[in-house]
C-alpha cells in the first residue's frame, strides 16, 4: 500500500473552513475537527451556536483558564464572549429546526458523491446517541463537511455511495479535507481547491466518488 498524501493538518483544515464564514452568520460547529474553527474566526462577526444551549461561543481556553461549566456539545471546555447567551436544548433545537442557523460545519465518517452524509454511528460499536446531527443537516442553510480524505487504511471516505447508516440524504454542499476542497454538483464532485503539495492526480486517486470537470 502506498503512503497516503498528507496535505493540510487538522488546524489548517479548520482555518480553511473558517474562510467559508461571512459577517453576520450564525453557525453550528460539530464535534471533532469542526470545533477548531472557533480558533480561526478572527475579526469576523460570526456567532457560533452549540446545540447544548449556547449562542456565542468563543475560542478554546488557554491551559489553566478552563471553566468546567462552559462546554460545547462535544464536552470540550470553551470560552464565552460578552454577548454569549444560554438557554435549554429545546430552544437550541428550535433555532436549528426553525432555519435560524445559516451553516453547520460537521465531521463525517463517509460522504457520497450525491451529498449523502454518514456521521453518527458505526454498526456494532457503542454510541451515546444521535445527538443533533439529523436536525442540523435538515434545518441549516448550508452544510460544510471537514474530514480526513482517507481512513487509517488509506481507503477513501468520499464514496460513490455511503456504506454506513445515513445522517441525511443529499445534504452536503462542500467537503474540506486534508487534500483540498470539493463541491457537490450535479453528476458528482468538483475540485475547488487543492491543498499545498497535493496534485489533482493525487486527489482523484484518493477519491472513490466520481469527480466531474
Amino acid at each position: 500500500m502506498t503512503e497516503a498524501p498528507k496535505g493540510w493538518d487538522r488546524n489548517r483544515m479548520a482555518a480553511r473552513a473558517a474562510e467559508e464564514l461571512e459577517d453576520g452568520m450564525y453557525v453550528n460547529l460539530g464535534i471533532g475537527i469542526p470545533t477548531l474553527v472557533a480558533n480561526y474566526v478572527g475579526d469576523k462577526d460570526i456567532t457560533l451556536q452549540s446545540e447544548n444551549g449556547m449562542l456565542g461561543m468563543g475560542p478554546f481556553p488557554f491551559e489553566g483558564e478552563e471553566d468546567p461549566d462552559l462546554i460545547n456539545a462535544g464536552k470540550q471546555t470553551i470560552t464565552e464572549l460578552d454577548r454569549t447567551s444560554y438557554f435549554d436544548s429545546a430552544t437550541s433545537f428550535g433555532m436549528i429546526r426553525g432555519g435560524k442557523i445559516a451553516a453547520a460545519i460537521l465531521g463525517a465518517m463517509e460522504v457520497a458523491e450525491n451529498g449523502d452524509l454518514a456521521n453518527w454511528m458505526i454498526p456494532g460499536k457503542l454510541i451515546k446517541g444521535m445527538g443533533g446531527a439529523m436536525d442540523l443537516v435538515a434545518g441549516v442553510g448550508r452544510v460544510i463537511v471537514v474530514m480526513d480524505h482517507q481512513n487509517k487504511a488509506g481507503e477513501s471516505k468520499i464514496l460513490r455511495e455511503c456504506t454506513l447508516p445515513l445522517t441525511g440524504k443529499g445534504v452536503v454542499d462542500r467537503i474540506i479535507t486534508n487534500l483540498g476542497v470539493l463541491d457537490v454538483v450535479p453528476g458528482g464532485l468538483r475540485i475547488v481547491e487543492l491543498a499545498e503539495g497535493i496534485s489533482e492526480d493525487q486527489i482523484r486517486a484518493a477519491t472513490q466518488a466520481k469527480i466531474v470537470d
